[in-house]
């Protein structure tokens, strides 16, 4: 009990920080939100799959060697936390710009043609895979939780809660936002949210710069 009160404030903030990530419309919720819409429920809940197939390769990737590191060299989590930090200032100033913005979000239907649902599954996950942002964004979310000297359990959390909420938010996108009426409704709360997200980005990033390493 005494190691869960020590861990537990930072693996959720660590949850937090990317559930509100993947509310921000970023390039692969607008395919995921055009395919549902051009194509259908079935395709676009098949890209939202893969695209959380490859979220959960990147947790793992992550914190599998971020802890390795951390078990070698712990000063390297000072850089870490740096990197990370500075990353979530980067989001913060993404998200209030946007939020400033008057345009609507606009969604996208893939290239190429249709799809057999596997072949959209494949497609979500090669797409989150070869993101180049991605790894940026899950050393933000993982030294948001990790700590020197943290047991493998903290890391193991991060990575089945934060791989949980994506893929129940991105099929929550296929499904729930595959209708214009629907994509019109969130535009209108579009600049609130993205201002909401630019604040809590702020937040995290200033809390990782200036917490205790």
């Amino acid at each position: 009990m005494e190691q869960l009160a020590v861990y537990l404030p930072g693996i959720i903030l660590a949850y937090s920080a990317f559930l509100l990530s993947i509310m921000s419309p970023g390039p692969n919720i607008l395919a995921i939100l055009g395919t549902s819409m051009a194509v259908g429920r079935r395709s676009g809940t098949a890209l939202a799959l893969g695209v959380a197939g490859g979220s959960w390769c990147w947790a793992l990737l992550t914190a599998a060697g971020l802890s390795a590191l951390l078990a070698s060299y712990a000063a390297a989590l000072t850089v870490i936390k740096v990197v990370g930090g500075l990353y979530l200032l980067w989001l913060a100033y993404k998200s209030l710009r946007a939020a400033a913005s008057r345009h609507d979000i606009e969604a996208t239907r893939l290239v190429g043609g249709e799809r057999s649902s596997s072949g959209y599954w494949l497609r979500g996950f090669i797409i989150q895979m070869t993101n180049p942002k991605a790894a940026l964004a899950w050393i933000a979310v993982i030294s948001l939780g990790l700590q020197p000297g943290a047991p493998l359990w903290v890391a193991f959390a991060i990575v089945v809660g934060t791989g949980l909420l994506s893929t129940v938010i991105h099929c929550f996108y296929a499904l729930a936002f595959s209708t214009a009426p629907m994509v019109r409704l969130y535009g209108k709360a579009r600049r609130w949210v993205q201002g909401l997200l630019g604040a809590f980005f702020a937040f995290a990033g200033v809390k990782l710069l200036t917490s205790r390493l």
